[in-house]
């Protein structure tokens, strides 16, 4: 018996100690985590009381841990929701800045046009009477081309401003030559003398200028305030991969399943999967930038000499400055007009209207001067609209590259920057290691976090693409004051909608059980690190003690 004393006294002492390590750890509490499970409006059944072996976890770290299956698939699920929520929170404000803004230069632009209408309705009646009356669908039909060419921009301003000088030019011609009976065909004629004649001086030539030149500002820079707020609220709907998923619930509660609830993922561990998770909306930023630059060159122009207000509010001094100016050079213009096309048949003597020259067009309106310009339209003026919306299009620069530290930034996504140490890491709470990656999909190839195939870009963010390159080239063109054709691109799907915010992780008091190291490891990351489960020593310890006995058995 003697000779068994060492190995009995052995094997006794192994299993005594692997029933203390085998007691540890399902010593430990889990109602703090249980707790929080609860708040989320979860199942308490899934929550453990105590911790339990976690051999069925796929993605936290196995051993000892206080989250069941059905906890860890809840909380895949929850992660996304939360990814998704504050993301989308992130993109929302932006997206109603652009809304907000668009909404209002339409606003404005579109009571521009109506008090501009007003204004010389009012103004010709006072002035011209009852022979404005008589022609007052000419200047109505001019109003609704420049209504409808800003609402659908199938309008040729140039070839309607023509249009408009060259019928006007026929009534004012038959007024100013009342006693002589015109043919449709002697007007043609007429018409083909108006560039050489210059009847209405220069104003025809300097209107069209200044005309086509806001339009096609005010209009490209409205659509373009209309294809950023598209643009955000599509971009704005994540749907994660799952292997973004896995990193996010690694991210965001694998630190509860070690009984950590209070401890924030680090900021830097946070930027990875971010950077990982976004990547794509980071191919934006490039031609997202160039945008905001096209935009910004527009509005320049529309602070200055295509401001569509200073071409708008005067057009009834100026097309009233047209008409004097073709009444005062009647003679000269008739003359030559009859040397080109041929002297007029005279009306019979009962039938000759009363002369424009006995006192009908004789008013004129006052001079005009640009510091009496009054607040036209939706409470408000251009220069303090554009004001405003340049100062928003600076602050959205960079939106797309700054995204994932924009999430990071929330408190409820990861610990600031200068809590380095007391983060978790994604296995502990310890310092993050890893270098952070950069934006983009390319450059996603060795972030250490998530997985990502870098060889299939986003369709939807290609497409999102391609509508800011075809915004920043009609930009260009309306800088450069040349018309430009629109086209729809608001038929394509947005997706899903977005959540209503991130659930807030609010945790009364620090409750942590697994100690740290110098090292910043816990016990069970060393054993994890060793290739054995925290859960499986006092299993190895009990195997050795039979494996002894045996041997022992053998040796004797």
């Amino acid at each position: 018996m003697a000779r068994f004393g060492l190995p009995a006294l052995f094997c006794t002492l192994a299993a005594f100690s692997a029933a203390l390590l085998a007691a540890e750890p399902k010593s430990k509490s889990c109602s703090e985590v249980r707790r929080l499970y609860v708040s989320k409006g979860f199942d308490k059944n899934d929550a453990p009381m105590h911790e339990i072996n976690g051999d069925h976890l796929k993605i936290c770290l196995q051993g000892y841990t206080c989250c069941s299956q059905e906890m860890e698939e809840k909380y895949s699920l929850q992660s996304k929701e939360d990814f998704k929520s504050v993301v989308s929170e992130q993109c929302n404000h932006l997206q109603a800045v652009f809304a907000s803004r668009y909404k209002k230069f339409d606003e404005f632009f579109k009571e521009l046009l109506e008090n501009a209408e007003k204004s010389l309705n009012d103004m010709f009646v006072k002035t011209y009477g009852h022979l404005y009356m008589q022609n007052s669908e000419l200047f109505k039909d001019l109003f609704e081309e420049l209504k409808r060419y800003y609402v659908a921009g199938n309008v040729n301003l140039e070839e309607m401003l023509n249009d408009f000088w060259a019928r006007l030019l026929e009534r004012m011609f038959r007024l100013v030559n009342s006693q002589y009976h015109f043919t449709d065909e002697y007007l043609e004629c007429v018409s083909k003398y108006t560039e050489q004649l210059k009847p209405f001086g220069d104003v025809p030539r300097k209107l069209k200028l200044q005309v086509t030149r806001a339009f096609v500002a005010a209009r490209t820079f409205a659509q373009g305030l209309a294809v950023a707020r598209d643009v955000v609220s599509k971009v704005s709907v994540v749907n994660p991969t799952t292997q973004c998923t896995h990193a996010l619930v690694k991210m965001m509660y694998c630190s509860h399943c070690q009984g950590l609830v209070t401890v924030k993922p680090c900021y830097n561990y946070c930027s990875n999967i971010m950077r990982g998770c976004l990547a794509n909306q980071g191919d934006l930023d490039l031609e997202w930038n160039n945008f905001i630059d096209a935009m910004l060159m527009v509005a320049e122009r529309l602070e200055g000499p295509f401001n569509i207000e200073s071409v708008m509010d005067p057009i009834d001094v100026k097309i009233s400055d047209a008409i004097m100016n073709m009444q005062e050079n009647s003679v000269q213009v008739s003359q030559k007009v009859f040397q080109g096309c041929g002297p007029p048949k005279p009306l019979p003597a009962g039938r000759i209207s009363r002369s424009i020259s006995e006192g009908t067009f004789s008013a004129r309106f006052r001079p005009f001067h640009p510091e009496e310009r009054p607040t036209t339209a939706a409470g408000t003026s251009l220069d303090r609209l554009v004001t405003d919306v340049k100062e928003k299009l600076k602050q959205a620069k960079k939106f797309w590259s700054s995204l994932p530290s924009s999430v990071c930034n929330d408190e409820r996504m990861a610990a600031g920057n200068g809590n380095e140490d007391d983060c978790w890491n994604g296995k502990g709470k310890s310092r993050y290691l890893f270098a952070v990656t950069g934006n983009g999909l390319a450059n996603q190839g060795n972030n250490p976090e998530v997985q990502v195939d870098t060889s299939k870009p986003d369709i939807l963010i290609l497409r999102q693409v391609m509508a800011l390159r075809v915004m920043t080239s009609k930009m260009k063109n309306a800088y450069n004051g040349n018309d430009v054709d629109f086209f729809d691109i608001s038929d394509e799907s947005s997706g899903e909608g977005s959540g209503s915010g991130c659930v807030s992780q609010q945790c009364p008091s620090e409750f942590e059980y697994n100690a740290t190291d110098h090292s910043g490891k816990s016990a069970s990351d060393k054993a994890s690190s060793a290739g054995v489960p925290a859960g499986a020593w006092p299993y190895l310890l009990t195997v050795f003690c039979i494996l002894s006995l045996v041997m022992q058995r053998e040796w004797r």
